[in-house]
């Protein structure tokens, strides 16, 4: 790197605004060479192009290396580090050795549909006995998630055995609880200790307090807090301090809109909890004779007609394929999402049109009835057609599989909806993370790639 193109990217770093976010190192090609995060843009970034910094043998090596770089922004900490870890996973730049590999933040799970639910921590919520689960997550700290449910126990005496409990089998009057029970932390639903109904209603309790701002429970504690400390009873008030952070970094999740059952990240890990029911259950809804392997999203990002792009994210048996992710720079249109989808329709499947690849078994366009009437219009200009397009509209989720057939609405339960539902937004997502960037790029006055 040579001096004038370091004092260049110094002056750059420090122009950054003061928030958390993350940042991606990049070489002369464009390539992302490093993605890292942090509390301070401007403090991370400029230690970078400071000469007396020292970063070690590994980082100090990538430093001739580095000819720009990008920033986005987040709204804290948390969200800086789960963004971190879906960019590392998406790109694997070359400097990168952490999260790398399929290790996924921590969730929360309560097994609803039980007799008598169990609250479970999990880096895996995919697993069968979590079928039609509560998810809540990612959270960012497995250990502060850990202690913040080992206070919640105490207050709702849930389970976290994984014991089959039926109210009424004759062994229950026989078992012997485990030491949670002893200890008050269990309401011991296998030994009939607690009836089916009053442990139902502590967890309709605690799924209230996950789902609200706890503000009973961490007054509750503030309280206790500070009496235990004018009474100089300090190592309380510092029990009591912990458990209300722990408490506190509840928050430090993604969330997923107002349904609580939609509270699990799909950006970290994979999208659908049971990708093949998904992918069968769609099949079936579509009337589709031939196996759905291969789904295609396609969504439109922009403000106020600036910076339009769009995305293609492809799914492969109900799961992410990432080496199939696309995005298009939109220069024909403005404002415009119908025209946007219409090109980048025509540019994505100009080879499959004219026989050159094939196409997906499903083309799911993130939109209802005139985004649907745009991208058959597109392939109507083409040699060859795809099996099958579809969209999805937002709010009230229904399916358009033509655009003057009558809507199917599915139910919020249904698998094959939420594997539409999964598959529309991560196309969204990709498609405002590349909108994002081009505007950053466009405010710092620097020309888009």
């Amino acid at each position: 790197m040579s001096e004038n193109r370091q004092e260049s990217l110094l002056a750059k770093a420090r122009n950054l605004p003061t928030v958390a976010g993350v940042y991606l190192l990049q070489d002369a090609a464009g390539t992302v060479l490093y993605v890292g995060k942090a509390t301070s843009l401007p403090d991370r970034v400029s230690a970078y192009f400071t000469p007396t910094a020292d970063h070690g043998a590994r980082k100090q090596a990538m430093l001739p290396l580095i000819s720009d770089f990008e920033t986005i922004p987040c709204e804290g900490e948390w969200e800086a580090l789960l963004m971190e870890a879906r960019l590392i996973k998406d790109l694997k730049p070359k400097f990168n050795r952490l999260m790398m590999d399929d290790k996924s933040f921590p969730y929360l799970v309560i097994t609803t549909r039980d007799e008598f639910p169990g609250v479970f921590i999990t880096r895996n919520p995919q697993e069968d006995r979590f079928r039609r689960a509560r998810v809540f997550g990612p959270f960012v700290s497995g250990g502060s998630l850990r202690r913040a449910m080992e206070i919640l126990q105490r207050a709702y005496k849930f389970r976290t055995c994984d014991l089959d409990i039926h109210a009424d089998a004759p062994a229950n009057e026989r078992y012997r609880p485990c030491l949670l029970h002893a200890i008050g932390q269990c309401s011991a639903p296998c030994a009939n200790r607690i009836g089916r109904d009053a442990y139902g209603e502590g967890i309709t309790q605690f799924l209230r307090f996950l789902t609200s701002k706890r503000s009973t429970m961490l007054n509750r504690l503030r309280r206790e807090m500070e009496a235990a400390s004018d009474a100089r009873e300090f190592e309380r008030a510092a029990s009591l301090r912990d458990q209300l952070r722990a408490i506190e970094r509840l928050d430090d999740r993604e969330h997923r809109g107002d349904d609580a059952e939609y509270d699990w990240q799909p950006e970290v890990t994979s999208l659908v909890l049971h990708p093949l029911a998904g992918v069968r259950s769609l099949q079936r809804a579509l009337g589709a004779a031939t196996e759905i392997r291969c789904i295609e999203g396609i969504d439109i990002a922009h403000l106020g007609g600036d910076e339009t792009v769009g995305s293609k994210v492809c799914f492969v048996d109900g799961r992410p394929f990432r080496d199939g992710y696309r995005r298009y720079r939109v220069r024909s249109v403005g404002n415009n999402d119908v025209m946007a989808i219409r090109e980048v329709v025509s540019r994505r499947y100009r080879d499959a049109g004219e026989g050159r690849e094939l196409f997906p078994d499903v083309i799911l366009i993130d939109g209802g009835a005139p985004q649907l009437a745009a991208a058959i219009d597109a392939f109507a200009h083409l040699e060859r057609q795809p099996p099958r397009v579809i969209a999805l509209a937002k709010r009230e989720e229904l399916l358009y599989t033509a655009p003057n057939a009558e809507a199917l609405r599915l139910g919020r339960e249904h698998a094959g909806l939420r594997l539409c539902q999964a598959v529309r937004d991560e196309a969204h997502r990709f498609a405002q993370h590349y909108h994002h960037i081009l505007r950053r790029k466009r405010v710092i006055g620097e020309d888009s790639r």
